[in-house]
C-alpha cells in the first residue's frame, strides 16, 4: 500500500514539476515579446505606458521600487538606479569599499622611455649577471699580493706558536652520561557513581 502512495505522490509532485515549468517558459516568452516591443518606443513612451515618473526628476526619499518590475526595460531601471545612486551621499561615496574600483595600472607613473632589467620568462638575468661580475671583479682587486718566502716562513712560524699556546689552554672535559628519560606509568581513569538520593 505504501509503495502505491509512494507511486501516486511521486507522478502527482512530476505532473505539478511539468505544469510551472510550463507556466515558467510561457511567461519568460510573454515578458521576452513585451522586452522587444518595448525596445523599439522610446523612454518617454515607456514611461507613459507603464505609469511611471522620469527617474531624473526623482531625488532622495523617492520611491525607487517601481522601477524593479519585470515589465520595465532594462536601460531604464539602469537609469533609475544611476539617479538613485547619485540622489544619497551615502551610496555615492563609496568611502574605498570597492576592491577593484582604482586605477591599478602604473601609466601614470611610468616615465617615458624608461627601460628595465627585466626580461619575460628570464627575470632580471642579465642585471643579476652583471652584479655577480662586478662583484668577483672587487675580489680580485682586493686579494693581497704573493708573499715572499721569508715572510710565509714567518707567519707560519706565528701560526705553530699561536696552534701550541692553544692546545695546552685545552683540557678535554669528560662527558657526563645521559640517563634515559623515564617513562611515566599509565594513569588509568576511575570513575565513582554517586547515588541522586
Amino acid at each position: 500500500m505504501s509503495s502505491e502512495q509512494n507511486f501516486w505522490s511521486r507522478r502527482r509532485a512530476s505532473v505539478a514539476a511539468e505544469i510551472e515549468a510550463e507556466q515558467a517558459s510561457i511567461e519568460a516568452d510573454e515578458l521576452a515579446q513585451a522586452q522587444v516591443e518595448l525596445e523599439e518606443k522610446s523612454d518617454a513612451e515607456i514611461l507613459e505606458e507603464l505609469g511611471l515618473p522620469d527617474p531624473d526628476s526623482l531625488e532622495m526619499g523617492s520611491d525607487f521600487s517601481v522601477f524593479m518590475g519585470k515589465a520595465v526595460p532594462d536601460r531604464i531601471r539602469r537609469k533609475a538606479l544611476r539617479v538613485l545612486w547619485r540622489s544619497n551621499p551615502v551610496l555615492a561615496n563609496v568611502d574605498m569599499l570597492v576592491d577593484y574600483g582604482e586605477d591599478f595600472t602604473d601609466k601614470a607613473t611610468v616615465i617615458e622611455n624608461m627601460q628595465t632589467a627585466y626580461q619575460v620568462g628570464k627575470g632580471m638575468l642579465k642585471h643579476v649577471e652583471e652584479m655577480a661580475r662586478q662583484a668577483e671583479a672587487l675580489e680580485h682587486q682586493d686579494e693581497p699580493e704573493v708573499l715572499d718566502e721569508e715572510e710565509e716562513d714567518l707567519d707560519q712560524i706565528v701560526a705553530e706558536a699561536d696552534l701550541d699556546e692553544a692546545s695546552e689552554d685545552y683540557v678535554e672535559l669528560d662527558e657526563p652520561e645521559e640517563e634515559p628519560l623515564a617513562t611515566p606509568a599509565p594513569r588509568r581513569m576511575k570513575f565513582r557513581i554517586e547515588d541522586a538520593a
